[in-house]
């Protein structure tokens, strides 16, 4: 599901961004993904927006009665739907990612924008593929989209 901005983000107004839960596949917990999730958003926010900020207090639409409004206006939470880092070479199983990003207006409360993308390895990544180098491309563009 894609909800479109009805207005650009102001790229003067500041950013926060949560650290989802690790993402899993199965049995299989991925330590560290939800992390290397924020580190992709963030990065694509720093690019648009002058005040970008992680938030590890908080997580969900708490976040929204609690976060600074004074700081920052926009507040985006990441969430890992799918995460599968397998031996692709070996296996010919490839990586998997599927990632949600919704921003809300702090002010209001309310969704802004929204989006799903999900990412798959090539089977000849010559050992170099994971879930997090699936992140950047879509990430970059979904945020250039809405700036």
């Amino acid at each position: 599901m894609v909800l479109k901005p009805e207005v650009k983000l102001d790229p003067a107004i500041g950013v926060v961004i949560s650290v989802p839960m690790d993402g899993s596949y199965g049995n299989k917990k991925y330590p560290g993904s939800g992390r290397m999730t924020t580190n992709a958003v963030r990065s694509a926010f720093s690019k648009r927006a002058l005040n970008v900020d992680v938030t590890t207090d908080c997580h969900g639409e708490n976040c929204l009665s609690t976060l600074d409004k004074q700081g920052f206006g926009y507040y985006v939470k990441p969430e890992i739907l799918h995460w599968e880092d397998r031996n692709t070479e070996w296996s010919g199983k490839p990586d998997k990612i599927e990632i949600q990003l919704v921003i809300y207006d702090l002010n209001t409360q309310k969704p802004v924008a929204s989006t799903n993308f999900a990412g798959e390895s090539k089977w000849a990544s010559f050992g170099g593929d994971h879930p997090q180098d699936l992140l950047q491309l879509p990430t970059h563009k979904y945020v250039d989209s809405i700036y």
